[in-house]
Formats: C-alpha cells, structure tokens, sequence
C-alpha cells in the first residue's frame, strides 16, 4: 500500500476516534448538567478533597451538610449573595467580563488577587471540577458555566450555589453554617445576618461570622449597601 494512502488511512482513523471521544464527552457532560437540573448534588470533588486534609491533620473526615430548597431558603440570603459575590447575576448569562476586566486591572496593581467569577462560574466550578487555577480547569469552568446557564434557571444556579458553597472547617452550605453561627435555619435570616455570613465567603476557614474582624463588618457594611441599591428582585 502506498505511504500516502497509509497516511491517510491512519488520519482518517484518528479524526473518527477523536470525534467519537468529543461525542463521548459532549453526551456525558450534558447528562451530568441535565441531571443536576432535577436532583441535588450529593457530594462535591472539595468536600472529598477537604475531608481527607482534615485526616491528614489528625482530625476526623467531616462533610456537615443539609440541602434546602430554593423556597426555603431565605430571600434576605439570596439577596446578600447576588449583592456580595455577583451584582449582575440576573442579567448576565453566566460570564460578568466588566468585572473580569476590573478584577484583572487590580491584579496588576496588587500582589493579592482578586477574583472576577460570577456566581455560576463558581457553582460550576464546585459542582463539577477539582480546586486549582490552571488553564485547563478554567477551561472546563467556562465549558460547565454555558451548559448550566443554559439548561438551568437562574432559581437553581443560586439554589446550588447557596446548598453546596464551604461556609466553614468542613462545613457546606448556608443551612448548616447558620446552625452553627447563629443557631438558626438560613430559611429566617435577617439581612445583617445573610450580610455577614455571605461577607466570610472569600476565607470561610479562616473568617466566622461568630467573631467578626472588623475587615469583615466592613464587608458586611458594603453587601447591605449593595442590597439596597439592588432594589427589589423577583425570584
């Protein structure tokens, strides 16, 4: 057989298995995503990943969680995490690029980083991938972003986001963070609650809105602020 013909024989197999892998990939990740449209994710890549750091340090593997409904969550809540994390989350379809471009002209500035992630940005990227900042990640992160803003309502990105967010040392979701911070359901929060808890977010394992710093009532003070330019919103 000439080597041209072999050549293309070859390609031509690569191209189908490459594209077999695609369709693979593109079946699966869809599935995931449409699965996670209907039933709670049960356990995350971080709280796995958490749990085991917690054994390394002597302690025991900790996952305290408890999932409440989009209704039962309370709107003070909701509010604080739109106006703390993402002003633009009911307007943008998952990607904020004025605050990535903000974010990224501090950086420049700054040698702490600042991020610019919308709130769907890090839903996908605790529901679906592993920690890290690599370009491959955040490639999958920008991948995992349009399949849920396009197949979820903006209801259940927030939903997951708030069930599924670490909130503390082996703590996840706002459920069980306001049990232990402040002795109640995150069903009846008031607003400087929701404010404070939402503000220890960028360092939950170091910040408790048990002991706030003042760095973290200024936080607090700055998400109320942004409540009530907010406005009124419709879930």
């Amino acid at each position: 057989m000439p080597k041209s013909k072999k050549h293309n024989t070859l390609g031509q197999r690569l191209a189908k298995w490459m594209l077999k892998i695609l369709l693979y990939f593109l079946g699966i990740t869809l599935g995931w995503v449409l699965l996670y449209k209907f039933i709670n994710p049960p356990i995350t890549y971080l709280m796995v990943q958490r749990g085991f750091e917690r054994k390394a340090d002597g302690k025991s593997f900790k996952i305290d969680k408890q999932w409440l409904s989009f209704d039962e969550l309370s709107n003070n809540l909701k509010k604080a995490a739109i106006a703390g994390e993402d002003a633009n989350f009911m307007q943008h379809n998952g990607f904020d690029f004025e605050a990535m471009q903000k974010a990224f002209k501090k950086n420049q500035k700054s040698k702490k980083l600042r991020g610019g992630s919308t709130i769907s940005q890090q839903t996908a990227k605790n529901v679906f991938l592993w920690p890290g900042r690599s370009y491959i990640r955040k490639g999958f992160e920008a991948y995992f972003t349009f399949l849920i803003e396009l197949c979820w309502s903006k209801n259940r990105i927030l939903e997951v986001y708030l069930n599924v967010i670490e909130m503390g040392d082996g703590v996840y979701g706002a459920e069980k963070a306001c049990q232990k911070y402040y002795g109640k359901s995150a069903s009846s929060l008031s607003k400087a609650q929701a404010a404070l808890l939402i503000a220890v977010l960028p360092n939950p394992r170091k910040w408790s809105p048990a002991k706030p710093t003042n760095y973290l009532s200024h936080r607090q003070y700055l998400i109320l602020r942004n409540m009530r330019n907010l406005g009124k919103i419709e879930f």
